[in-house]
Order: structure tokens, then sequence, then C-alpha cells
């Protein structure tokens, strides 16, 4: 029986690891799971074997080199019934360092941890788990994938801050972005849906889970996004305010006493629809509160909403047109009324939602939602940013 090559997925966050072992030519995924609260007595590891088996086990007190040890460990049948043939690790901030995914070396490194104070909570984690991949499968190819290298092609006015540009200059304060790999993936597979090139299409994706970001592409590439230095500029978002006055930190800080740590904290892990509903950061959550007459609830997704409509006109700027508007991520996949009220506002583009179509998600129309006399095609289309990992990884293994 033919072996067929596997790509390990590895995503880590400051206190997760995720993981996917994918067949990246059919975009199959083998086993996937989660091991989460590292570091704490209650770390767990959740896993999904092939079989649909689901297995949790608690991993208390393990750090990401432990955790990865211990998913290997559970897998080592599973992972037998192919070969890995390459790691692929998600690294959320690359600078200007890296407009492309490149393959891990010592030099590879060593860049990632230079440009780690851009991303002080993500980078360091990410690194954890390709030191540990890499201890564990020395002999194979392992390729970092950046969040910030699908932005790199917006121009300058678009990614620069109207601040002293010695600023820029020195400690390469500008606009980079987030979420590329999720912009890249759903944009392609709406035009393979659409039925034409992605060169030949203008278009806006709107990233919306916990954290939340809207992309202008034109001619396939990314021209213009919603956050910037790091993933707190923009939309609002789960627990993070997106844009604010410059001044509140000050403002703030002689109103209540707090230092410039616990504002930023405010303002990444209490604000968003957490702060303004003060009951959940969870959209589903919310709709189903502000069905039970709760004001704040309504409130938050009314905010979120707006700022989302806002957003994707204020990105429009960089395209001619836009031909196709695309909702991704949790929220945009799965919560019709974010969908409804977004469109709602965005009257001045011609967008027209199709209530039915809307309600189940587009999954009867190729994901599309929009009304037949809509001036811009409205899509949903799941993400899959574990897939564009394996394949850039697997890119590598074939050159």
């Amino acid at each position: 029986m033919e072996v067929v090559p596997l790509i390990l997925v590895i995503n880590c966050g400051s206190s997760s690891l995720k993981f996917a072992v994918i067949e990246s030519e059919e975009g199959t995924v083998l086993t996937n799971g989660l091991a989460e609260r590292l570091n704490t007595p209650e770390a767990v590891l959740h896993l999904r074997l092939p079989e649909g088996e689901k297995r949790n086990v608690a991993v208390p007190r393990v750090d990401h080199s432990s955790a990865l040890d211990r998913i290997l460990e559970q897998l080592g049948d599973t992972i037998s019934q192919g070969k890995i043939a390459g790691v692929g690790h998600r690294v959320v901030h690359g600078g200007e360092v890296f407009s492309e995914s490149v393959r891990i070396d010592e030099d590879v490194v060593k860049k990632i941890v230079e440009v780690s104070g851009l991303a002080p909570l993500h980078n360091p984690a990410s690194l954890s788990g390709i030191a540990a991949a890499l201890h564990q499968f020395p002999a194979l190819p392992h390729v970092a994938v950046f969040d910030t290298a699908f932005h790199q092609t917006m121009p300058l006015q678009a990614f620069m801050y109207a601040l002293p540009y010695d600023l820029y200059q020195r400690h390469k304060i500008r606009r980079y972005g987030f979420h590329g790999t999720s912009h890249r993936y759903v944009a392609g597979e709406a035009a393979r849906r659409i039925g034409k090139p992605l060169e030949d299409l203008q278009m806006i994706t709107a990233h919306l889970g916990n954290g939340c970001s809207a992309c202008a592409l034109k001619d396939g590439k990314s021209v213009d996004t919603t956050m910037g230095l790091t993933p707190s500029e923009g939309l609002v978002m789960g627990t993070r305010s997106g844009d604010v006055d410059p001044n509140l930190h000050q403002f703030i800080a002689e109103k209540t006493g707090r230092s410039l740590a616990e504002i930023t904290d405010l303002l990444n892990r209490k604000s968003g629809l957490l702060g303004l509903s003060g009951h959940s950061n969870d959209m589903r959550a919310l709709v189903e509160a502000e069905s039970w007459g709760n004001p704040h609830a309504a409130m938050a997704i009314n905010v979120f909403c707006y700022r989302l409509a806002k957003g994707i006109l204020g990105i429009a700027a960089g395209l001619d047109r836009v031909d196709a508007l695309i909702f991704t991520g949790g929220i945009g996949e799965n919560s019709q009324p974010v969908r409804a009220r977004t469109l709602e506002h965005l009257g001045v583009l011609g967008a027209k939602m199709d209530v039915p179509a809307n309600e189940n998600h587009g999954k009867y129309n190729g994901g599309i939602i929009s009304a037949a006399d809509s001036r811009v095609l409205c899509m949903v289309v799941p993400t899959n940013e574990e897939l564009v990992i394996a394949r850039e990884t697997a890119r590598f293994l074939n050159s």
C-alpha cells in the first residue's frame, strides 16, 4: 500500500498548542487537536482521532515542548499509518523581514527572535513550538508561515502611520496586518467558486472570530487591512477594543490611576464585545441574550456590526470596485444576524441580502448570500488556515 505523505501543522498560542496532521493535496485532516492552559495545573489535551474518537487527556503543568511530546505519544499508531514529510509552523509576526513563507534554519529562528518585540505574546510561543518540533523531527524540513507576510504587498500610503518618520526607520513602527493565511485562503476559494481568476477580481474579506480583521485584495494581493502594528487595531473584537483615541491611555490613567500596562490589558482582554455587553465575548451568547431583552448585548452587537461596515468601507479606498465581499471565521461563517446587520450599513455599495440564503449561511448556493439584484456579491466561505500552512510546507518539499 502506498504511504501517503503527511504534513504536521503546529499553531502555538501563548498558552496553547493547536495541531493537525493533513494530507496537503486533498486537504484531508487525519487527526487534529488542542493542548490548552499550558503551564498550569489545569492543562489538558483534546484530540480527534481518525476514526472520529475524541480523547481528553489531563497534562498538568506541561509546557509547549512537553505538550508536543504527549501529543505524539497519543498519536503513535495514527502517525505510523502515513509518513510525516514536513512540519509547518504558524508564526504571527514576521515584521518586514519575511514577505513569504520560509524554510526554518538557525538564521530564520534568529530573525524571528529579533522581530518578537512586535508580538511579545505570540512569537515566543511559536519559537517554543518550533524548538519542540525540531527536537522531535530533526531530519524533516520545517517551514514558517507568517500571518503578516500576505500583507507585505500593501502600498506605503496604506501601511505608514502619520508619525515622525524616524520611528519607522529606527523601530519599524508601521501597520503590518494579520490573519494573512485566512484572507489568502478564502479569497482564492471565493474566486474558484465564482469561476474567475483571483487576479481579475477585487474583493474584501472579513475574518470574524474572537479576533477580527478585514482585508482589501486587488489582483490577488492585499492592498489594505484593518489591523496594524499589533492585532489590537481596527475592528471591535471579542475582548479587544479595536480603534480608540490615541489619548485614551493618558485620560484613563488620570481618571482611574491605572498603569500603562493595566490600560493595555484593559483594551486587549476586557473590552470589545465583553466590555460593551458586560456579559460575554461570544457572539452566540450575545445573540441569545439580546433575544431575552438584554440591552447591553444588543448594543455590543450593533456596535460590532457598524464598526465592521465602517472598516470595510474604509479599506475599500484601496480598490477601484468591490466585486465580492466575503465573510469567514467563527462569527462570519455562523452568525446570520451579524451579516444581516452589517450589510444594512453597506447600502452605499449596493449590497442587498437574500434573507433565506443568509439564514442557511449560503450552504445551498455556493456560499452566496446576496440577492440577485445586489451590486456586490456577498458570500460565506469557511476558512482553512491549517490547509494553507500544509500546502506552503508541501511547496518547499516539492521544490
